[in-house]
């Protein structure tokens, strides 16, 4: 239905019948936009302090706090008050036994506990006489509505009413709160009362439009009221001041009737905007405690990811401490959450900070005698590289500096203040042994030098053998070349590897070569003595078990060389050096049996 503002008044003088009362101004209040559709409260716009919880009070200062909180008066006395009571002496309890709570007597508990029900029982009491205050307050109003509707039915008696009715209001306006379930009822008995006066009963018109016009100037300054406060910035402040204003329209009496619809669509209009941008601010407020709650429990998740028992040193734990600083510098850039998530959040997030640094306090506690442990170790190291460091045993010093350095990197870690110390001093020590070391053998690396020219050489002259030259010669050559390489010395050790590959590969590269060229003599010398023996098979029969037995026997030592390759690696130089030589008398055996293979064809051949 269409909404009105119930503000029409009658002439006692004109005379007309009753007709029905117009939508009620308690109706129209009613069905405004609403203006209290959300449970935010001032404190809840209010930021939410998000601080550690307070150190537990002492036994006299929580005694002293509760005497405070009972000299209040009743009204004085809030729900937080009560709640902080109650939390310090929970905390108190909960908090470990000083010395002090130990000697004190069982009956300062008992009083504590005693003020603090007296003030429960003050607040209690005052709590009761105020609900029947309001109650009373109800009564008292339905009276004046009952009163209102006996005056609207004595038509008669118009003129002489009027100031009692005038009376009538202010004294439902001049009475208290009613009980929050009944306000809204009872503003509309009372404006319906109000109407039923203004509207259908015939009063004095003089005193009517009078009565109307003042109302009108009153409800005009609150719509301009109403309508500066689209321009309040803080929409909290313009959504109070609305409520404010809405009480006063309500308690203003009606206006004439052709201006009756006018003015409360515009006051309603205006309302209506102001509790939009009231609606859209905690809309938006809202969204930005999902976003901070979002981004908080992410923090929360990620401290606890931290593997606490996988911090096994000092730089270590450094490196989780950062990271564990970085998410508190996090946390303070994000706003609060929601009030309900907020302080569990940060109870969370604390609680886990501390749990981190109270581990990291322990390691290092723990860890003090393994440091001092630590830091004995590398003294003694230092003072045995000192004690060493000029010796001119370079062999056997060298052996020991290198044992020292690798012992060195098996102690742990030591104190901070003692480390870059000891460490110098150790690393001092060695520098100036191997420094001296590389003086002395500055002459040795020049003799290295030339014992390296030299093998060249041997290589060079094994090259210079070539298939053109006889066997003898080559035989002679290849022994000479062999004595003088084991004559030459050290050659400088990055290239002691290379040349003696290259050296070993052009020895079984003649070798090979020469054995192939035995190999076809000792054919040819075999088959004529084979056929010498043609037509006597006893003694080819002879000679073919004789070879058989060396075949068998040179099948049995290569099985053993390939069985025992099998069990070698070169991860070391003499491992290297003992697989080659392995592989060569396993290739040896392989030619071997392979002769005897071949002589034994030609001795079946000739059956």
């Amino acid at each position: 239905m269409e909404m009105r503002d119930p503000d029409s008044a009658l002439n006692p003088a004109e005379e007309q019948t009753p007709i029905a009362a117009p939508a009620s101004e308690s109706v129209a209040a009613t069905e405004q936009p609403e203006i209290a559709a959300t449970d935010v409260t001032e404190d809840d716009a209010m930021a939410d302090d998000e601080s550690p919880a307070e150190a537990p009070l002492s036994r006299e200062a929580l005694l002293d706090f509760a005497k405070e909180v009972l000299a209040k008066d009743a009204s004085d006395i809030s729900a937080d008050d009560i709640r902080h009571l109650r939390q310090q002496i929970n905390a108190f309890r909960k908090a470990e036994p000083s010395s002090e709570a130990e000697q004190a007597p069982e009956t300062e508990d008992d009083e504590i506990k005693a003020i603090f029900e007296q003030i429960r029982d003050k607040k209690a009491e005052y709590t009761a006489r105020m609900e029947a205050e309001r109650l009373a307050n109800l009564e008292r109003k339905k009276a004046i509505v009952a009163e209102i509707l006996a005056l609207a039915e004595d038509t008669d008696n118009v003129n002489r009413t009027f100031p009692r009715y005038r009376e009538l209001q202010d004294e439902f306006n001049a009475i208290g709160e009613v009980p929050p379930t009944e306000d809204t009822a009872i503003w509309k008995q009372f404006t319906e009362a109000r109407e039923r006066y203004s509207d259908n009963l015939k009063i004095n018109k003089e005193l009517r439009d009078y009565d109307f016009r003042k109302n009108l100037d009153s409800k005009n300054l609150l719509l301009d009221e109403a309508q500066s406060l689209l321009t309040e910035e803080d929409v909290i402040v313009a959504y109070r001041r609305l409520q404010e204003l809405h009480t006063k329209w309500r308690q203003i009496g009606p206006v004439a009737k052709e201006f009756r619809e006018e003015i409360w669509e515009k006051f309603k209009a205006a309302s209506a905007e102001i509790n939009k941008r009231y609606q859209a601010h905690f809309e938006a407020r809202k969204a930005r405690e999902m976003e901070n709650e979002a981004g908080k429990t992410a923090l929360c998740e990620r401290l606890e990811a931290l593997d606490l028992d996988s911090l096994r040193s000092f730089v270590a734990w450094d490196e989780a401490t950062k990271q564990v600083i970085g998410l508190q510098e996090e946390w303070r850039k994000f706003g609060f959450a929601s009030k309900k998530q907020n302080k569990a959040l940060f109870a969370r997030f604390r609680a886990l900070c501390d749990r981190f640094f109270a581990a990291k306090a322990e390691y290092f506690h723990s860890t003090r005698a393994e440091l001092a442990n630590n830091l004995a170790r590398k003294t003694a190291l230092a003072e045995q590289a000192e004690a060493l460091k000029d010796s001119t045993d370079w062999k056997e010093a060298t052996e020991k500096f290198v044992a020292m350095q690798k012992e060195w990197k098996t102690i742990g870690t030591v104190a901070k203040k003692y480390s870059d110390a000891v460490w110098r001093r150790f690393q001092a020590a060695c520098d100036y042994f191997f420094e001296q070391k590389k003086k002395a053998h500055s002459g040795a690396r020049r003799i290295e030098n030339d014992n390296l020219q030299a093998k060249r050489q041997v290589i060079a002259d094994l090259e210079a053998i070539t298939a053109e030259t006889p066997r003898e010669q080559a035989i002679e050559a290849l022994r000479a070349a062999q004595a003088r390489w084991q004559e030459i010395g050290h050659v400088p050790f990055r290239e002691k590897d290379k040349v003696y590959e290259a050296y070993r590969a052009k020895v079984d590269e003649l070798r090979q070569l020469l054995d192939l060229r035995g190999k076809q003599a000792r054919m040819e010398r075999f088959s004529e003595s084979i056929q010498t023996l043609e037509g006597d098979e006893n003694k080819l029969y002879r000679e073919r078990e004789r070879l058989t037995r060396a075949l068998e026997a040179r099948r049995q030592e290569l099985r053993t060389y390939e069985n025992n390759l099998g069990f070698l690696t070169s991860s070391s130089r003499s491992g290297d050096s003992m697989l080659r030589e392995f592989e060569r008398k396993a290739d040896r055996l392989r030619a071997d049996i392979a002769d005897l293979e071949e002589k034994i064809k030609l001795i079946d051949s000739k059956f």
